[in-house]
């Protein structure tokens, strides 16, 4: 049967990400290994992996809005629903993930 009120993440486009961002009270996190990481990731990501997940809970609450991100919108998906079952209100993911991002010129670190 499952709950009456399921509470998913909503996936929105790049430019939606990168306004949700600029409101403040919301982080960025990066998925993609870490070597894609260091070489280049959107301007002020967070790194989120299993190692990180106990780092990203210390600095960040449930009031934030988290924006998650992969390579292309598919596995920040899994990620922002299990997000979501940790209790997280404000989920979203991507769409198109860090391929997007790039091609719509936003601020990106190297």
């Amino acid at each position: 049967m499952g709950n009456i009120m399921e509470e998913n993440f909503v996936e929105i486009t790049p430019p939606e990400a990168w306004n949700i961002l600029k409101q403040g009270n919301a982080v960025l996190v990066d998925i993609r290994d870490l070597i894609r990481f260091q070489h280049s990731h959107p301007q002020d990501a967070f790194h989120l992996t299993n190692l990180s997940y106990r780092q990203f809970l210390d600095k960040y609450d449930y009031e934030h809005s988290i924006v998650v991100m992969c390579y292309h919108g598919i596995s920040s998906r899994n990620t922002a629903q299990y997000l979501v079952e940790q209790g997280f209100e404000r989920v979203y993911s991507v769409k198109g993930g860090f391929d997007a991002w790039v091609k719509e010129n936003l601020p990106v670190e190297y």
